[in-house]
Order: C-alpha cells, then structure tokens, then sequence
C-alpha cells in the first residue's frame, strides 16, 4: 500500500477497510482479516493496524469476537456510507466546490462531465 505523507497511517488503513466495506467485499456479519493479516497486506507495523481496528471498533463499523476474530457490524456498510458521506459533504465538496469557481467551471460542464465518467465505466 502507499502511504500520503499528510494523514496518519492507521487512518489511511481506516479508508482501505471503509472501501472493502463499501465494494461490499467485506460484507455485514463477515469475518475480515485479521490484524496481523493487515498489517502483512499493508506493509506495517501490527501496533499501527491495531490503532485502525481500535478506531474502528470505536466507531462501530467492525466488532471483535474473543477468540474467533474482527466481523464487520451488522450495521457496518450504512455506518461507514455515513461516514465518507459527511467526509465528502465536509471536506471534499467544499474544496470541489471553490476550484469550479476559480476556474470559471459551471454545473453543467460538472455534470456532463459526471455523466460521461459514469458512462466510460460501463
């Protein structure tokens, strides 16, 4: 995995668990790997994983079961769309939103741009 430099590493591993958990390759109820299985697909320390799965629990997303291992909440995949909806709504739109006005670039040429985006992916 490749890190940014400008956000911590365990919340960089948050993001890779909320993206298998939105593609739903993670479903509700599904065991996911393990911490130390984390840590070997992502190339870090196991202390650095844990802090993501800290975070996550803390957060509801995912819960351990002594002994057996981490499963994604039964309510995992709409807590995590809440979440990456208000980050997007917060933090990304705001940015979007300040770039289409300097450059001059109308909702229209957004849109079309969107729609023709979604059409290439199909």
């Amino acid at each position: 995995m490749d890190f940014d430099n400008s956000k911590p590493i365990y919340l960089q591993i948050v993001d890779f668990f909320y993206e298998n958990i939105l593609v739903k390759r993670w479903q509700e109820e599904e065991r996911i790997p393990s911490v130390r299985e984390v840590a070997m697909m992502v190339e870090v320390n196991p202390n650095t994983a844990i802090r993501a799965f800290n975070h996550l629990q803390d957060l509801e997303v995912i819960y351990n079961k002594r002994g057996i291992g981490y499963f994604v909440s039964s309510n995992g995949y709409t807590k995590v769309l809440e979440i990456k909806r208000k980050e997007f709504m917060e933090q990304l739109l705001p940015e979007v939103v300040k770039k289409m006005s300097l450059l001059g670039i109308t909702f229209d040429e957004l849109k079309n741009a969107y729609n023709q985006q979604e059409n290439e992916k199909k």
